[in-house]
This record gives C-alpha cells, structure tokens and sequence, in this order.
C-alpha cells in the first residue's frame, strides 16, 4: 500500500541515488501535460526536502514553460532491479539558469556537460512510495550518450541556436523563459 512522508528519509535518499532513470511531469492549466524521462547522471538530492536534475538542451522545454506557468512538479522513480519500489515526489518547481544568482551554488553539485540549460529544483511538499510489484525487472546495458555526442557536435554557438529556435516556446504556445522574447 502506499505511504506518504513529508520528506526525504535515509533509505529513499539512498534508492533515488541508485535509480538510473527517473520521470518528470508538469502541467499547466490547460493543454498537454507533459512526462519527460531523464537520466545522464543529472539528478541530485539537496536535502530532505529538495532535489535538482541538471536540464539539458533537448527538442523542447516543456517542464520550463509549465513550471512557469503553473508551478506544480512531480518527480517518479522506480526500481527494475530486485528491490520493487515506486517512489513519488510533489511539489513545486524552480528553474535556475547560468544568469542566475543560485546558478553558481546549485552547478556545483554537477559535472558540466554540453548542452546543459538550466537546473530544475523541486522543493518537495510530499513523498510517496508504493509497492511496484508490477514494474518489470530489467537490467541496464549501458546509459545511452547520443544526446551529450549531439551536444558537443554542435558546440555551444549551435546549441544556442538550436535553442532559438526549437526551445523558445512549449509545443502548446507557452513562453519557456529559455529565449527572451
């Protein structure tokens, strides 16, 4: 059965760090909403109550425009390995880019890496687990490196201009905050 808890404990700080994948969602008041998988090495745990992933550049920015928008985030992680567990976490969503104040404390917690936009903070305001006893058990062959090769071919003057034009506006018409405008 699931279990709510108002942060973070040991035991889920230690499986989250574990997860080789984890789920974004967001959604604004009206159109899509939007589930994004994510991976890399990108996620953190800051605290009980909040964790950041490393955003990189991709074919759109749906998470920033809604986070803008609305606010809401939840995070999903779930073990494929012996161990069967969902974890959920709720809140609301902050994004940090390079001109921002927090920017500097926040990419310390990273490796750089190409194509890297933005840092996505979730402030937790619940935690929930449950069993996963349908989530199938897989094993991972290796992460998959397409995207950073994508970004280095590119180089940060091509990345920004893949920016521009793909990530300037959500797949609904929202602002992103990426691109002024």
């Amino acid at each position: 059965m699931a279990q709510f808890y108002e942060h973070l404990n040991e035991k889920l700080t230690a499986f989250i760090r574990r997860q080789p994948i984890y789920f974004v969602a967001t959604a604004a008041g009206e159109g899509r909403v939007n589930l994004s998988p994510k991976g890399s090495d990108t996620l953190r745990v800051l605290n009980d109550k909040t964790v950041a992933y490393l955003d990189l550049t991709g074919s759109g920015a749906e998470t920033s425009a809604h986070i803008l928008a609305d606010g809401r985030l939840t995070m999903m992680l779930c073990s494929f390995d012996a161990d069967p567990l969902i974890v959920r976490l709720y809140g609301r969503g902050e994004v940090v880019r390079p001109t921002d104040p927090a920017w500097v404390d926040l990419i310390a917690h990273f490796d750089p890496l190409p194509g890297q936009r933005q840092i996505v903070v979730l402030h937790i305001d619940s935690v929930q687990t449950s069993c996963g006893f349908a989530v199938p058990k897989m094993k991972l062959i290796e992460p998959r490196s397409t995207l950073i090769e994508w970004a280095e071919k590119k180089g940060t003057a091509g990345v920004a201009e893949y920016r521009t034009m793909k990530n300037a506006r959500s797949i609904d018409g929202l602002p992103t905050g990426l691109i002024a405008e």
